[in-house]
């Protein structure tokens, strides 16, 4: 059977793990062609030392339905971006959704450290992996997408933007890291909107990535092991939720609605009426705002 996206294709940029995998994924589900990149492959990893590579990904995407091509790539090497792209328009002429997720930082900022005291060749870094390697990404990718009307661009941050306006977030550069992919998107829907594309930036909630179980030293299978240690993370969810939420987006024929807007993998649950793997939805900001940031007791009643 077809899916809604069936002779659509994608790049997901920074496809190893994380939101990354599972949006490749769900695109795959819904019949997509999906280019994955990352820098951690079976021939050899990352600084990260994960054992997550882009072929598993791509593999992860066909057996979902589509067709996954891995594509080791250094989002911050423009002429391997560009190579990238020359290679997408050959083998296949279009370019339908692409997907910024590069970010790489996790192991380069330091929790509530003011930055006359976070190392600074590492806070520095992690502005080049999360906000440079979108731009560079853009830069060459648009011109493919910007072929066909109805092409999507998407800018994975952490955080809405009303969230992140009102909430100092870890520290100056994570901070400014996740607010600025929030005004790229905002920039792009003003460059490409007239062009007859959407541009949005898009956060997930707390999700349950491959980092974030094992620093709780559980599974996906049982994750709810956390919940004496760690009892807000009731409301989290697995990188597939966010997945759903941009293939939604990309069958959407009406999607430019949304352009240059902030949106969450929670909002678009309730917009478009997809669930978790577990049939829940949950609503991690809203809650974060009303129950966590409040200071009350986790119950997610309400926010699931």
């Amino acid at each position: 059977m077809s899916g809604p996206l069936e002779g659509k294709v994608a790049l997901v940029a920074g496809a190893t793990r994380g939101a990354g995998r599972g949006i490749a994924v769900e695109l795959g589900a819904a019949g997509a062609t999906v280019y994955v990149t990352g820098r951690s492959t079976r021939e050899g990893r990352s600084e990260y030392d994960r054992p997550e590579t882009i072929e598993d990904t791509a593999d992860l995407v066909t057996e979902a339905g589509g067709r996954g091509i891995a594509v080791p790539t250094d989002h911050l090497d423009p002429a391997r971006v560009r190579a990238l792209v020359d290679r997408i328009a050959r083998e296949q002429d279009r370019l339908d959704v692409l997907v910024n997720d590069v970010w790489g930082g996790e192991k380069l900022f330091e929790w509530d450290t003011p930055v006359w005291e976070h190392d600074l060749d590492n806070g520095l870094r992690l502005l080049r992996l999360a906000v440079e390697t979108h731009a560079v990404t853009s830069h060459h990718a648009l011109p493919l997408l910007l072929r066909r009307p109805g092409g999507l661009v998407v800018e994975m941050t952490d955080g809405t933007a009303e969230y992140n306006r009102d909430t100092y977030r870890v520290n100056l550069f994570y901070d400014l890291a996740k607010t600025s992919v929030l005004r790229m998107a905002f920039a792009l829907a003003h460059e490409i909107g007239p062009r007859g594309a959407t541009a949005v930036a898009l956060t997930p909630g707390w999700m349950r990535s491959e980092l974030m179980l094992d620093q709780f030293g559980v599974r996906e299978d049982n994750w709810r092991d956390a919940l004496d240690r760690v009892p807000h993370f009731a409301i989290s969810e697995t990188p597939r939720f966010v997945g759903r939420a941009v293939a939604a987006l990309a069958a959407d024929p009406g999607v430019a609605r949304f352009n240059g807007q902030s949106l969450s993998s929670g909002g678009l649950a309730r917009e478009f009426g997809f669930t978790d793997l577990d049939g829940s939805r949950p609503d991690a900001w809203r809650y974060l705002v009303e129950v966590q940031d409040a200071g009350k007791p986790a119950d997610t009643t309400g926010y699931r």
